[in-house]
Parts: structure tokens; sequence; C-alpha cells
């Protein structure tokens, strides 16, 4: 429910262009303004998951993935991440996205959708870095939720390498 108002200044001919934007996007002006500055979680996190399906270099989706899951409150997170749109991905990112949904549940206290149980961990063990010498050290460092899925990294939700 909303019980606060928001007023920000704009030029008549601001308000016009967004007064006609809105219209061609069936939407009043207030919910306009409203999608683009706080967009729903769900589409964003939709969008990320297009970009890791579509992208070579994966880095940046998986980062703005857990900067997405860290903002986000306990009763946010069933809501935001939703099911089936992670099968378009690869196994290996198909588990990485469920390992991140399933840290950033328990890291706020809540329960992991039922989906993130269905993903088939990977069969042989994924690294995420190439040295074999830091290999030891990723086995040990691993979050639960990734070592259940045969992923080993060093940093997860909440942490930045």
């Amino acid at each position: 429910m909303k019980t606060a108002q928001l007023q920000i200044r704009v030029t008549p001919a601001e308000k016009a262009r967004l007064r006609h934007l809105a219209a061609a996007a069936g939407q009043d002006l207030s919910r306009y303004v409203l999608d683009r500055v706080l967009p729903p979680a769900r589409d964003r996190y939709v969008g990320i998951l297009r970009r890791l399906a579509r992208e070579d270099d994966h880095g940046y989706a998986l980062a703005e993935l857990h900067d997405f899951l860290a903002a986000l409150a306990p009763g946010q997170l069933a809501d935001a991440v939703s099911p089936g749109m992670a099968e378009r991905l690869s196994p290996l990112l198909r588990n990485y996205v469920a390992a991140m949904v399933e840290h950033a549940a328990a890291r706020l206290g809540v329960r992991a959708p039922s989906w993130v149980d269905d993903v088939a961990p990977l069969e042989d063990p994924h690294f995420a870095a190439p040295l074999r010498s830091l290999r030891l050290h990723l086995l040990g460092a691993a979050p639960v939720a990734f070592r259940r899925r045969n992923i080993f990294v060093d940093a997860t939700i909440g942490d930045r390498v």
C-alpha cells in the first residue's frame, strides 16, 4: 500500500515527454516513472538470466546477479527468482544460479525456492580459478550451496572478490 508521496521538479517539456512515453507504454505517469527507476525485482532477475544465456563472458552477468541477490530483503527473494528461467542456461550456469539463490536464501534466513532442488549437480567439479595450486583452497572455501553442486568458488553472496 502506498502511503507516501514523492515530488520531483521537471520542466514542462520533460513532463510532456514523460506523459507521452507513459501513454505509449499504456501506463499512468507514476507507474511509468516507478517502473524505470525501481524496476520490479522479477523483471531484473529475468533480464540478468537472459544476459547469462546469450553472453560469452558470464562474469559481468554473474556479478550483477550477485548484487541483485545481495540487495533483496527476506520477503522479496521468493517472488524475485522465477522458476523455469534458469532452464535455458547451460548446466554449469544453471548450477551457479541455483547455488547463488540457495546461498542468498540461507543468508536471509528464508527457505530457498523449491526449484533449486530440481537442478541436478554437475557431474565433474568446476573450479572458478584455473590454477591447480588453488584447488585445495577452493575445496575448503566454497560455500555449502556451491559445494553441493560441485562448484568451487572463493566468494559468493555478500562477498566481493
